[in-house]
């Protein structure tokens, strides 16, 4: 195969679908940014944006708190064929809830290692996680509940709830017992009562089916759409291209200090924050309401001509308290999420703001 420095201009796809994915804006975005000597992506997600710069890569830094995403970027980088090997599977949904078990039992403590050692990365759970990512339908793919605590550093770490509360596939019957359950409480979680069974037999599993989606040329979505040896090329592109991004994994806000960004030169920032709390539903594994912070910082930062700032998000969400000269684009996103009926409810809500300083637009408005 082509040698992977050979590659790295070459354009590639998100191998996965990712709620609130900004794939259908990148051109617009790379059009405001222009070819700038310095890129940042504080909410990394798929990378959709990043993936379709449409000039050779410079210095470019992402971020994300989930840690199974940064494990997965990480793995790319360094082992696409180990990734590859690990992500080629058929479509089954027994494993499915299986796999998406073991991840949350078990994986998530592997993966949280991500905040602490910058060079960590697990290549067995991202080849589970894309798997995974590609067929669960709606949100819950490795989200659990969890308690949420700060270390020295400040860096978010998490923590597995005990076995009580849990809902959906999170069921007290599919996880582990605690040592001080009584009998009574152990036989309960087991089978029966609300779970109706352990196992992948818990009742509440079958909620779940695979995403069975495709066209006439592909047996699915994402990485299901290849077969293994063009799974194998496609991860080796996507390593490529990723060869000298910088992967961090953390608060948003460690990836906008001035030592990041404008220090290197002028800077193009992409802010794709969750949608506020109260204008979606839960749908992140690290769930988190951080629109209205990321929103001051843009407003802070926006008049520095360093920078170019795109801020994503619903009209009703920063529309009142954006100024006049911020550029405010609407678009509608197509696909995956966006068919739910709460997707097409929200179509009509995306915009994406531009600071003073990015480019004037080549094209005004983008096709709806």
């Amino acid at each position: 195969m082509t040698a992977l420095a050979d590659r790295v201009d070459e354009q590639v796809t998100a191998p996965f679908p990712w709620f609130g994915g900004k794939r259908k804006i990148a051109p617009m975005v790379w059009d405001r940014f222009g070819d700038v000597p310095n890129y940042c992506e504080p909410f990394a997600g798929s990378l959709a944006v990043l993936l379709g710069r449409p000039h050779p890569p410079r210095i470019e830094t992402v971020n994300d708190l989930d840690f199974y995403l940064v494990n997965f970027w990480r793995a790319v980088q360094v082992d696409p064929e180990g990734v590859a090997r690990w992500a080629d599977g058929p479509v089954n949904e027994a494993d499915l809830h299986g796999r998406h078990r073991w991840l949350v039992a078990r994986g998530r403590r592997l993966v949280a290692r991500c905040a602490r050692d910058p060079h960590y990365f697990n290549t067995k759970i991202a080849g589970w996680w894309v798997w995974g990512q590609c067929l669960w339908i709606g949100s819950g793919w490795c989200a659990s509940k969890d308690i949420r605590s700060t270390n020295a550093n400040g860096i978010l770490r998490n923590k597995l709830i005990k076995n009580r509360g849990l809902t959906g596939v999170h069921k007290n019957s599919v996880h582990r017992f605690d040592r001080s359950d009584s009998p009574d409480q152990k036989r309960r979680w087991q089978g029966g009562g609300q779970g109706g069974g352990s196992g992948v037999h818990a009742p509440s599993l079958w909620r779940t089916i695979p995403d069975l989606s495709g066209d006439s040329g592909a047996s699915g979505r994402g990485i299901h759409a290849a077969s293994r040896l063009g799974l194998i090329d496609y991860m080796e592109r996507l390593a490529a291209r990723l060869r000298r991004v910088r992967v961090c994994c953390g608060e948003w806000d460690r990836v906008l200090t001035p030592s990041v960004t404008t220090y290197i030169g002028v800077t193009g920032v992409l802010l794709d924050p969750p949608y506020n709390h109260d204008l979606r539903q839960r749908c992140y594994a690290e769930d988190h309401n951080v629109s209205e912070a990321v929103r001051v910082w843009a407003l802070a930062n926006g008049d520095n001509p360093l920078f170019r700032i795109a801020l994503c998000g619903y009209v009703d969400e920063h529309g009142p308290f954006m100024p006049a000269s911020w550029a405010c684009v609407p678009w509608k996103a197509h696909g995956g999420y966006s068919r739910t009926e709460r997707g097409i409810a929200n179509r009509d809500r995306e915009r994406v703001w531009f600071s003073p300083h990015c480019l004037l637009a080549t094209q005004s408005v983008l096709p709806l």
